[in-house]
């Protein structure tokens, strides 16, 4: 059975827009603005659309950090820069990121022409972290302007999968177990870029699993069929929110344009290498459809 147009889409999307936040240069711009390493960037160039937001609701809507990872950053980043600069900071990196990389400008333009209608038009509610990335100006430069769209939609559709997880009773903590026990990533990996949770904390979030019949008890834990059939459901469920939220106006035909488009540069060895190699980059998603 084929993926899900709205899937075919994030694959190749997320792909075009982790090479910013996992290019080596973040962490070097980042820290001449004056924020103090890789993680500081991080959340706040992410969250930087929302204002000088706290920890907390950066907490909530990024979802599977430890709350105390969050509050190193925020809201002591807002006191070392604003979110205007780092608005502006991470178009800067994005557009010489993607060109650096190799991305097509022709291509990343024509794509970004059929996608900017769409990420106004899509549907903003529960979803603040998209409506707050569609409310931005789009650049002039087509490979900022195609990687400020990515952002637009990645985040719509984060949304979207939060509130999946929210329904089936999942925790951002047992999404990544849940991601871990369907073979996507080792569970160590996941501990070494989630920092910040305890063994306690790990323990207590797999025997929530498995008191539910989602996991197998043990030391290397495995989806159950319940686990499987919970997984499934969110991923089936952030998929059509993506769609019906608003990619259902491209329509099939018109995502077959996009990834026509895209593809070749996403497929560029130099922009894969330039988005794998981070410690962060295996669970930007919760689960395979964030």
């Amino acid at each position: 059975m084929s993926a899900h147009p709205a899937r075919r889409l994030w694959a190749t999307l997320e792909t075009l827009h982790d090479v910013t936040y996992f290019a080596p240069q973040v962490r070097s711009a980042g820290i001449a603005m004056g924020l103090r390493g890789y993680w500081m960037t991080y959340f706040a160039w992410r969250a930087a659309p929302l204002g000088p937001v706290p920890a907390a609701p950066v907490v909530a809507m990024f979802a599977g950090f430890h709350p105390g990872t969050v509050a190193r950053a925020l809201p002591d980043a807002w006191s070392r820069s604003t979110p205007e600069a780092c608005l502006e900071a991470r178009s800067a990196v994005s557009t010489a990121a993607l060109r650096d990389a190799g991305a097509d400008p022709e291509a990343c333009g024509r794509a970004a022409g059929i996608l900017a209608p769409v990420a106004a038009a899509a549907d903003p509610t529960g979803r603040p972290l998209g409506a707050a990335n569609a409310a931005l100006e789009l650049p002039a430069d087509p490979l900022g302007r195609l990687w400020q769209l990515t952002a637009t939609l990645r985040e719509h559709r984060g949304d979207g999968h939060i509130a999946a997880l929210v329904t089936e009773g999942i925790t951002g903590l047992q999404a990544h177990l849940l991601q871990s026990a369907s073979g996507h990533i080792p569970q160590p990996v996941l501990r070494q870029a989630r920092t910040g949770w305890t063994d306690e904390d790990w323990a207590g979030a797999a025997d929530a699993l498995c008191d539910r019949g989602l996991l197998t008890a043990g030391p290397d834990p495995a989806l159950t069929p319940a686990g499987r059939a919970v997984l499934d459901s969110v991923e089936a469920s952030t998929d059509e929110r993506a769609w019906s939220g608003g990619l259902a106006a491209l329509g099939e035909d018109g995502v077959e344009e996009v990834l026509t488009l895209l593809r070749p540069s996403a497929r560029d060895g130099r922009i894969r290498d330039a988005a794998r190699h981070h410690p962060g980059r295996p669970v930007r998603r919760h689960l395979g459809g964030r």
